[in-house]
């Protein structure tokens, strides 16, 4: 009875330490009827002396009354102190710790109990606790992920244009293609002309015909642009260069209409034409649209056709094609390529 009091003052007296108000309340009506070790288990339990309080409780009131410091660890000072006072060990134990000492005690416990504030073990327990306050994920995490997948998609979405930009400008096209081939026709001096006629020269050939409102003298002037320019840049390519206008309106485009078209152009332009089926076989070769529109009431009508400008080298053989879109500097850029490659082997 003189230990079982004595623990009681020690643990409840401590300047560090008060009770719950449920456990003086139940301190205060039921001290009386429950054992003082029943109490004592209880309020060493709420001091992080023994790990589950209401186990011992249970067993204290089931149980016959055991020694009081078996309720406590072997370590704690409050076990060694009541082993001593009830003579459960063989060898004398040290005299209780000082108040100073027993607050010293306390304030580490507190400390513990403050570093494990989120890791899980709500108790102080060690890890014993069966489930954890924590998981592994938490939202800064989640978010963290969501950020780093929304920078990786945007970054292959970003360099998956880039690639495809620069594979598109760097097609590279093999053999040669099925346009061109023997043709006759002639000359505003009626004279007879062939693809032969023009071996060893680079030729820019364009179809068009002469009341073309807009896009065969823009056409043609801008193979004018590129003519002065190879001229001021490049004297030695502007003279194996030879522009060529073929017309695939026959029937209108007589030799005299096409004199009086020429003076409005480049003066280095050979203006063809021919009889309409040399023009169709010509056209055909070269894959050429041509398509007749309706006649107006004075018979005027014009003529779709291609807008293309072929690129000969010296032999005749295609070398490039020039489209709509492409400026005088582009042209100027893709000749000066073409008649100075070298091919190897």
């Amino acid at each position: 009875a003189s230990a079982a009091e004595h623990l009681w003052r020690r643990v409840t007296d401590c300047a560090h330490f008060a009770l719950p108000s449920s456990l003086q309340e139940h301190k205060s009506r039921h001290c009386a009827s429950y054992p003082r070790h029943t109490m004592i288990g209880l309020a060493a339990a709420r001091r992080d002396l023994v790990r589950n309080a209401s186990i011992i409780t249970r067993q204290c009131q089931k149980e016959p009354p055991a020694p009081a410091w078996r309720l406590v660890p072997r370590n704690s000072a409050i076990g060694e102190t009541a082993r001593a006072n009830s003579g459960g060990g063989a060898s004398p134990r040290p005299p209780p710790q000082s108040n100073a000492t027993g607050a010293a005690a306390v304030s580490s416990s507190t400390k513990h109990a403050k570093t494990t504030a989120g890791t899980g073990d709500p108790e102080g327990l060690g890890g014993w606790s069966g489930f954890s306050m924590r998981g592994p994920v938490t939202w800064p995490a989640l978010g963290l992920v969501a950020v780093a997948a929304a920078c990786a998609v945007s970054y292959y979405k970003i360099e998956r244009e880039r690639r495809l930009e620069n594979a598109m400008g760097k097609v590279v096209s093999t053999g040669k293609p099925a346009v061109g081939g023997p043709w006759s026709l002639i000359d505003l001096d009626g004279n007879l002309v062939t693809n032969k006629s023009f071996e060893g020269k680079w030729t820019l050939l364009y179809f068009g015909f002469a009341r073309c409102p807009d896009i065969c003298p823009s056409e043609m002037v801008k193979v004018g642009k590129v003519m002065d320019t190879l001229k001021k840049e490049y004297p030695e390519l502007h003279k194996n260069i030879q522009p060529i206008f073929v017309s695939i309106d026959p029937a209108r485009d007589s030799l005299k209409a096409l004199r009086d078209y020429s003076k409005d152009f480049h003066p280095s332009y050979v203006f063809l034409t021919g009889a309409p089926q040399q023009v169709q076989a010509m056209a055909k070769k070269y894959r050429v649209y041509m398509s007749k529109a309706d006649e107006t009431e004075d018979g005027d009508y014009l003529v779709d056709h291609s807008i293309v400008i072929y690129f000969h080298d010296e032999t005749g053989d295609i070398a490039d094609c020039f489209t709509q879109s492409m400026r005088p500097s582009d042209v100027v850029e893709k000749v000066v390529e073409r008649m100075t490659f070298v091919p190897t082997y």
